[in-house]
């Protein structure tokens, strides 16, 4: 047959409709069956709720439900139910608007009200847990807030004395002001004892004098410089008399009332980012700004009339260590968030996995449901435990810090630079399995998956790089170690008291009982962080030997570092659960508590490869800590649904995929 023929005849066929005598038997179509009709809750999801939130519960719902009656948190129906998120198809500057405007709603309600002016552990637990809904909402948002009230604000409180208090924390709480944070320059982040930026002193005019001395000294990343901030904290060093004094802090004001940038400040824009283009990030140069006496920050140390640098801290170390000590707040307030944002993409792809299904097993059978699936379980099941895990872990930090005292300064440093590091990590596969897990439907904005992505992908980074934050944490268990051999005392601190008991043994073959034992599952994390830390000490001390200094023989040794540093956030997240297990009586919750507690110690141990590495598991045990997890896989599966809905975020601020995905993107819905 020539081409001409072939092809009239399939024009035919396609005007001429075949016989009905032998019609094609279509098959139903899909439909949607909502999750609750066949998926029942064994155990009380508000319990739960409040174990996973913790406090302030009444405060988080009245927030949620602020933000669902106002328009210009962009509500918009789909599926038959209306949901809020921010329109992340506006252009930067559309959402630099969006987010300003979000904060003057919230103000005039009284949201933000006793943020820095109430003092107590209430007062600051409130706070805590309306920046944490308001980060539900969008991330762009609680950052924006972040730095005018945790990072300028807390400065201020902080670092600052009486005279400082009484000048600006009140026209901070009200927006009378707004503040940023001028910490990170163009060649330092991590490294702010090396910042460039210089402050001399004039004893003529009373005046400190802000120099930006070369490009890499420009201020850098500054949330809130680019458009709006009205005053910044600008972190430099201070020199007087030709000796620099190191890292001080200091209020320059860079805007007037009217957003006119002030005389001698320069300021550029960021540009456009994968995410958080609701906050104006900035660059600022200072070109000679006189400044008060008075604006110096001075818990400290401060600097008299006459030009006498005064400090009760002789120790530039130690002084250091206390300008740095109150920005604790910000990585606790990121690894929170983290959490909240995996509690998100964990709830939406979990419960569209309960409604979608693909392929059958059986010759005409029915499409079974993604989570059926025993490799979907995998993929979704254990980071839903790690998820819970890490909530309990948060909540731990949240508590420790709203508590603090000075003794406790260490322990919230280095637990607060473990969580941060770990739960943002976490949080980032966490989005992005969530987001394979929803097929095409991840890739859509209005699912929030993908933009969260982008929004959260800069926590691995800010207020510390993670691999740095961990070193840090694995030179603070090292100088534990030290110390205590040196003593010949018993160790008494980061929760290394285990190392005070006889080394763990772990049995030659493990079987299920033994696997699901809390006992043995603290064992073993005990084991690796104990011999990690032995190891790591020794491997220092040799290269000292060989003639390194101690801080480069901890920069060689990093492998074992970033060992030790998970290992001990492993160990201590672990620690977190138990103790909010322990806390519930005997019952179904307390049953479901256990499996997410074994799903997490073990899942721990499939993943990290020290296990096998240095022997604390042998093959066999490996292979059989393997095969339970997908065991617990099966076991946890009847209550995914239980165990999302527990999360407690409203319907609103998931989206449709998370429910009727064929009425969200029906043809009636194209119409609407």
């Amino acid at each position: 047959m020539d081409r001409f023929t072939w092809r009239t005849q399939v024009l035919s066929n396609h005007l001429n409709q075949p016989s009905m005598s032998s019609p094609l038997s279509p098959n139903p179509c899909v439909g949607f069956s909502p999750p609750e009709l066949s998926e029942p809750f064994e155990f009380d999801t508000k319990e739960m709720r409040k174990l996973l939130d913790a406090h302030n519960l009444e405060d988080r719902d009245w927030l949620f439900g602020l933000m669902k009656q106002s328009k210009l948190f962009n509500p918009r129906e789909a599926g038959g139910r209306v949901f809020v998120s921010p329109d992340y198809n506006q252009s930067m500057e559309q959402q630099r608007e969006m987010t300003m405007k979000r904060i003057a709603y919230l103000l005039d309600r009284g949201v933000f009200e006793g943020w820095l002016t109430e003092k107590g552990v209430e007062a600051e637990l409130r706070k805590l847990a309306l920046h944490e809904v308001i980060g539900i909402y969008d991330h762009s948002l609680s950052v924006k807030l972040g730095v005018h009230f945790f990072l300028w604000g807390n400065a201020i409180l902080f670092f600052g004395t009486k005279r400082h208090h009484d000048k600006w924390l009140r026209d901070t709480e009200n927006y009378t002001i707004k503040g940023c944070f001028a910490m990170s320059e163009l060649g330092h982040g991590s490294n702010v004892r090396g910042i460039e930026t210089v402050t001399t002193y004039d004893s003529n005019t009373g005046e400190f004098v802000i120099n930006t001395p070369c490009e890499s000294a420009q201020k850098y990343w500054i949330g809130g410089a680019a458009n709006h901030a009205t005053h910044t904290i600008v972190f430099s060093q201070l020199n007087i008399s030709g000796k620099n004094q190191g890292v001080h802090a200091f209020i320059a004001q860079i805007r007037d009332a009217n957003g006119n940038i002030c005389p001698n400040i320069r300021i550029a824009d960021c540009g456009h980012k994968i995410g958080l283009n609701g906050v104006d990030n900035g660059r600022i140069w200072f070109d000679n700004v006189r400044i008060p006496r008075e604006n110096l920050l001075n818990s400290v140390a401060d600097v008299s009339p006459d030009g006498q640098y005064l400090s009760a801290i002789k120790d530039p170390d130690q002084r250091f260590a206390a300008f740095l000590a109150p920005l604790t707040s910000g990585r606790v307030t990121i690894a929170v968030g983290a959490i909240y944002s995996s509690q998100i993409s964990l709830a939406i792809a979990i419960r569209y996995s309960l409604t979608r299904r693909a392929f059958s097993v059986t010759p005409k059978g029915p499409e079974v449901l993604l989570l059926d699936y025993p490799s979907h379980q995998q993929r979704l099941l254990p980071l839903l435990a790690k998820t819970y895990a890490m909530s309990f872990a948060a909540n731990h930090l949240k508590m420790i810090y709203v508590k603090r005292t000075p003794e406790l300064s260490k322990t919230i440093h280095v637990v607060s630079s473990a969580f941060k590091a770990t739960l943002t990590w976490h949080n980032m596969r966490t989005l992005q399995e969530c987001r394979e897990a929803c097929g095409g439907q991840g890739l859509k904005t209005e699912n929030r998956i993908g933009p969260l992505k982008g929004e959260y992908d800069v926590q691995s980074t800010f207020e510390g790089d993670n691999n740095v934050l961990m070193q840090q944490v694995s030179k603070a268990l090292l100088a534990e170690y030290i110390a205590a051999q040196k003593r010949s005392k018993p160790f008494k601190a980061l929760g290394l008291e285990h190392m005070n008991k006889p080394c763990p043994v772990i049995p030659s073959q493990l079987t299920s009982s033994t696997l699901q034992s809390s006992q043995f599952q603290m064992d073993a994390f005990c084991l690796r962080e104990r011999d990690l830390l032995t190891r790591f000490a020794m491997e220092v001390s040799e290269r000292q030997k060989q003639g390194e200094s101690k801080e480069y023989s901890v920069i060689l040794s990093y492998q074992l570092a970033q060992d030790l540093g998970r290992a001990f956030s492993d160990r201590t997240i672990l620690q977190t659960l138990l103790d909010a297990e322990a806390g519930v009586p005997s019952g179904s919750l307390k049953n479901v508590l256990a499996m997410l507690r074994s799903m997490y110690a073990l899942i721990c141990l499939e993943e990290d490869p020290a296990f096998l590495r240095f022997g604390y598991l042998s093959t066999d045990n490996v292979a059989a800590v393997r095969k339970e997890v997908s065991r617990l896989c099966g076991e946890l599966r009847p209550h995914a649904l239980a165990l999302v809905s527990s999360f407690g975020i409203p319907d609103a601020f998931l989206s449709p995929t998370a429910f009727n995905w064929i009425d969200a993107n029906s043809w009636s819905s194209v119409q609407h």
